[in-house]
């Protein structure tokens, strides 16, 4: 069986047409969402959600494209635009009764964060992203031999048909991959939850192709309009992350700072699973933001 948030409620939520999202609710008090990373579901929360939930309301959804939610072909680029999907948490949040809420988001969730905080200033209360740069900064940093760490971005940026076959025809090594290189501590994605991992992956990999696909094109076309806007992120930010600034030649608080003027930034010494590696360390991060 597929492992579950103990504690927590599931049910799907239609936030889009043609779109219901998979959502795991639990807690009470003042609500936060937390938006998986890749090559993940909701469930690399399930440490840190357990936790905040005495003393929030927490919702922990798998974004479209992902585990159990809908995964609606890509018949043109906003269907996996951060925009779209970002959306898709804001009227999920709204059919749950919030009409404002803190957001968190690890990875891909980060930059569907990003852009839900970006769009909905009057909506999302505190931002927190995990082991991410803003799509924009992401490109930017990404140059010569040290690129190679982003091969997947590459690959995955490319038109349809290519790299979908390629990624389904080996997709168990391809998003296994990630999973080892990635962590820092094998045993904290125990066998079920690799298994689930794997198992979600194999079943998505168009949408999930999509979504990067959308981080090379369209989304790269809204940050842009943004900077040029001078739009900025006003509500408190927290930001954790590994210290590739170090390895790749960058200052990451100051891309950070770019966009959030009011930005708690810190680098971790976990792998990029950082909510499974250290969740008590993630979870008091969380509330620290809250308070701001």
């Amino acid at each position: 069986m597929t492992p579950v948030i103990p504690g927590f409620d599931y049910q799907r939520v239609h936030v889009a047409d043609g779109v219901s999202l998979n959502v795991a609710i639990g807690g009470s008090g003042s609500p936060i969402v937390l938006l998986h990373g890749f090559p993940e579901t909701h469930l690399m929360w399930r440490h840190v959600a357990a936790d905040l939930a005495t003393g929030h309301t927490v919702i922990v959804p798998d974004l479209r494209g992902y585990g159990a939610s809908d995964k609606p072909a890509e018949t043109g680029p906003d269907v996996y635009s951060k925009r779209t999907m970002a959306a898709d948490i804001v009227a999920l949040a709204r059919a749950l009764g919030h009409e404002r809420f803190a957001l968190a988001g690890h990875d891909r969730g980060a930059l569907v964060a990003f852009r839900a905080a970006l769009d909905h200033p009057e909506t999302i209360t505190h931002l927190a992203s995990l082991d991410v740069l803003p799509t924009l900064e992401m490109w930017d940093v990404l140059h010569g031999t040290s690129a190679a760490v982003g091969f997947h971005l590459y690959l995955m940026a490319q038109p349809p048909g290519l790299p979908e076959q390629m990624i389904a025809a080996s997709s168990d090594a391809f998003f296994g991959y990630f999973l080892d290189i990635w962590t820092n501590d094998p045993q904290a994605i125990p066998a079920d939850v690799r298994a689930a991992y794997l198992d979600a992956c194999r079943n998505a990999v168009p949408s999930i192709v999509a979504d990067y696909r959308a981080s090379a094109g369209i989304d790269v076309t809204h940050d842009q309009a943004d900077r040029d806007a001078g739009n900025l992120l006003r509500m408190p930010v927290t930001v954790l992350q590994q210290d590739w600034g170090a390895a790749l030649g960058f200052d990451a608080a100051a891309l950070w700072r770019a966009w959030a003027p009011d930005l708690h930034h810190s680098t971790v010494t976990s792998g990029h699973f950082m909510a499974e590696e250290t969740p008590a360390d993630i979870a008091k991060a969380i509330r620290d933001l809250l308070t701001r």
